[in-house]
């Protein structure tokens, strides 16, 4: 019995759209972010130290975020589970384990390189960046005047651009299967 990966209801195009969301934001790069910044902040009370030592962690994540929407995972016809990086040319292998099946780096093209990577990636680094930035540790820290007097704009913004952002991926869904999600089969 064959499955089908097309959405046939709203609420199937809904739950694909959340899902798309989801893949948008590694959660591991969430969870770092979230872990490190009230560590790195000071709980909000910067020092100079602290303000680059955040910056760093705001541009290590936001670049985290952005890269994954650049790989790919894939099973290969011997079974095994590759993972790379989307180029022009197709899907490049990060390990190259040897072996005579699937011995070049790139898969065919469906896994080249298309313009939505980049959109996808930049949406990623938008809905990434609202989040951070507008968290209240990060407010404190860099911004304390737009805490006092922008306390709707923080609780209203992240929600908006999550919202329009996950409408962009329900009607234009992102077909690649990034590190740590499901790999896709090898289309023979």
């Amino acid at each position: 019995m064959a499955k089908s990966s097309t959405p046939k209801t709203l609420g199937d195009k809904s739950f694909k759209g959340v899902a798309n969301l989801i893949k948008l934001l590694p959660s591991g790069t969430v969870f770092i972010f979230q872990f490190l910044s009230p560590l790195l902040t000071n709980k909000g009370q910067c020092t100079t130290l602290n303000k680059y030592l955040t910056g760093a962690l705001l541009v290590l994540c936001a670049s985290s975020c952005c890269f994954s929407s650049f790989t790919d995972s894939i099973t290969g016809t011997d079974g095994r589970v590759y993972y790379g990086i989307v180029t022009v040319n197709g899907l490049r292998k990060f390990i190259d384990s040897g072996s005579d099946s699937d011995s070049g780096s790139c898969f065919d093209s469906k896994y080249k390189l298309k313009f939505g990577d980049f959109v996808h990636g930049f949406l990623s680094l938008i809905v990434f960046a609202v989040v951070a930035l507008l968290s209240s540790n990060i407010v404190t820290c860099f911004y304390p005047s737009f805490e006092l007097d922008n306390t709707t704009a923080m609780v209203v913004l992240p929600a908006a651009v999550g919202g329009i952002v996950s409408f962009v991926f329900m009607v234009f869904p992102n077909t690649r299967h990034g590190i740590g999600y499901a790999a896709s089969e090898r289309s023979n």
